[in-house]
């Protein structure tokens, strides 16, 4: 087991990986030059605080694409709360004409994308499921209408 690749905890073992997209709002082109650069150093900043590893990253003029390793007690919606929500606050205080684009105080539109990335995919852990050897007092747990009760 390459121990650099999953996180150890007290009594677990993890690899929990998220593909996260958002984008500005109004989809203005505004992380460019200075702002984006200073962009990919606060989402390094705020990883470092809440614990999560940036794998691959990318900022687009209006978006930014972010492949991040996380613990286990950050879900996916307080992770992007924390990126996006520290980022904007940095952002808008420290390049003013981001306050006068988004006087509103939000630099980032409403919702984000968020897929899991794994190992292996969804399909192999369906066969592993169903490849368990069946035993005396086991049961499958899809599917499958329950018992009738006669």
């Amino acid at each position: 087991m390459n121990r650099e690749r999953y996180r150890h905890g007290a009594h677990t073992v993890t690899e929990l990986k998220y593909h996260f997209v958002w984008k500005t709002k109004y989809s203005y082109p505004v992380l460019r030059g200075e702002i984006g650069l200073r962009l990919r150093q606060m989402l390094r900043e705020v990883c470092v605080e809440q614990e999560m590893t940036i794998i691959e990253g990318n900022i687009r003029p209006n978006h930014v694409h972010l492949l991040v390793s996380a613990p286990t007690h950050l879900s996916p919606a307080k992770m992007a709360q924390y990126l996006k929500g520290r980022s904007s606050y940095r952002l808008q205080r420290e390049f003013r004409e981001l306050q006068k684009r988004y006087w509103g105080q939000h630099l980032w539109g409403r919702g984000y994308f968020c897929a899991t990335v794994g190992a292996v995919t969804e399909e192999q852990v369906k066969r592993y499921i169903e490849q368990q050897e069946d035993e005396s007092g086991t049961f499958q747990v899809w599917d499958e209408p329950p018992p009738s009760a006669e």
